[in-house]
């Protein structure tokens, strides 16, 4: 099987430009691709596994990634999938942001000479004189089709920004740039970004000829991984000091039944027709075992093989009795904190990350899925105290599968 017929298998595909030429290129190994990274936190998320897997696959069968770090279009901020605008931040945060995505990147993707490149688009765009922008690239754009875009119609009743409005200009120039410095025929990106995307694409065209091939695909989920790496209300970040390895491995043990096929497709290196083996034959405790098994190859991707089996064995450990909590995600409290019973069951859940809220922590206490040392919390208002630790440990649990150690820290 060739590796476009694989990327289908394995679900991947959502919408493309010229499939057949696609098709050659990916498997031939010719094609010279991209995917853009803006840069609003300092961490990828779980969100983001499906691009670098995607490359990854890509590189193994001789194409040649190109990781776009949007230091340019970050300072812009991309409407898609957007309610309201994003965050404006200073460029000293987008630099520092860039560099944290850089060093995770290359967990996943071998750069260097003619390998993998990852190139930064404030090179460029920071660099452009507006007027002429305009005369280039805003003369090729339509505002009536810019208007019809996804992106764009479902920011027009709560309001679109001017600012927001350039971001598929800026994204097209991006490709325009790379496709003729560093030779990038295709893209990839998020189901989302297809109207951006198609933009790059009908750029090329208008400005370089007919004959420039410049192609799109699109992946069967959003650019920001809405549909996969959140949790309670708080991302999934792949930097171990924001969600740690145990944590990590405990969002894909925890993913629903009918999501773990799709996951194991998509995001592992397992053979295809080894997952559609165990699609035919999942159910009960085979089931538990396909969530075992996502949770540990993404873990190993992310972390390394040693916390990854370090994250099987604990949360192992917590359905085995007498075994202890070790490497299970901790916070220190301090003896003043708890002192008079002022720390609330409910404040712990939100401090764990078990609940985004103080209210919906409260909810959860109330359907009693809640429990503190085994024993059910019932009381909304329940606090703690020194007492509720037992050798300086409280063990936090939500649901079946949300725990959280705390330790109590003195003086």
């Amino acid at each position: 099987m060739q590796l476009y017929e694989e990327l289908q298998r394995r679900g991947l595909i959502a919408q493309t430009t010229d499939e057949e030429h696609i098709r050659e290129m990916i498997n031939e190994g010719k094609a010279t691709f991209y995917i853009g990274f803006d840069c609003t936190a300092d961490s990828l998320t779980a969100g983001h596994f499906m691009a670098l897997t995607l490359m990854k696959r890509l590189q193994m069968g001789g194409n040649r990634p190109i990781a776009l770090i949007g230091g340019g279009t970050t300072m812009i901020g991309d409407p898609s999938g957007r309610t309201d605008m994003r965050k404006m931040l200073t460029k000293e945060d987008i630099d520092h942001n860039a560099e944290c995505f850089k060093r995770q990147m290359e967990r996943f993707i071998e750069f260097g000479e003619g390998k993998a490149m990852m190139v930064n688009n404030a090179d460029w765009l920071l660099n452009l004189n507006y007027v002429d922008l305009l005369r280039e690239v805003g003369a090729c754009f339509s505002v009536n089709n810019m208007l019809r875009a996804e992106c764009y119609k479902q920011r027009m009743e709560k309001g679109l920004s001017f600012l927001e409005f350039n971001y598929m200009i800026m994204q097209s120039y991006d490709f325009y740039y790379m496709f003729q410095k560093y030779g990038c025929n295709m893209q990839f990106g998020g189901d989302d970004q297809w109207s951006n995307m198609l933009g790059g694409t009908e750029l090329i065209r208008r400005k370089l000829g007919k004959d420039a091939h410049a192609l799109t695909i699109t992946l069967l989920t959003d650019s920001n991984g809405k549909k996969m790496g959140k949790t309670a209300g708080n991302a999934v970040w792949l930097d171990a000091e924001k969600t740690s390895p145990y944590e990590f491995f405990q969002y894909w043990r925890n993913v629903g039944d009918a999501d773990v096929i799709k996951c194991l497709k998509m995001l592992t290196f397992i053979p295809i027709e080894e997952i559609e083996e165990m699609e035919r034959t999942m159910e009960g405790a085979e089931l538990n075992k396909a969530k075992e098994r996502l949770a540990v190859e993404l873990t190993a991707m992310v972390h390394g093989e040693e916390e990854a089996q370090k994250a099987l064995e604990a949360a192992r450990a917590l359905f085995t009795a007498g075994n202890s909590s070790v490497n299970m995600p901790t916070t220190a409290l301090t003896a003043a904190e708890i002192s008079d019973s002022k720390m609330q069951v409910a404040d712990l859940l939100v401090r764990a990350e078990l609940a985004p809220s103080k209210s919906e922590a409260k909810r959860l206490i109330k359907a009693g899925s809640v429990s503190v040392n085994e024993a059910k919390v019932t009381d909304i208002n329940a606090c703690v105290s020194e007492s509720d630790f037992t050798n300086g440990e409280l063990i936090l649990k939500k649901g079946k599968k949300g725990f959280h150690k705390f330790t109590l820290f003195t003086l």
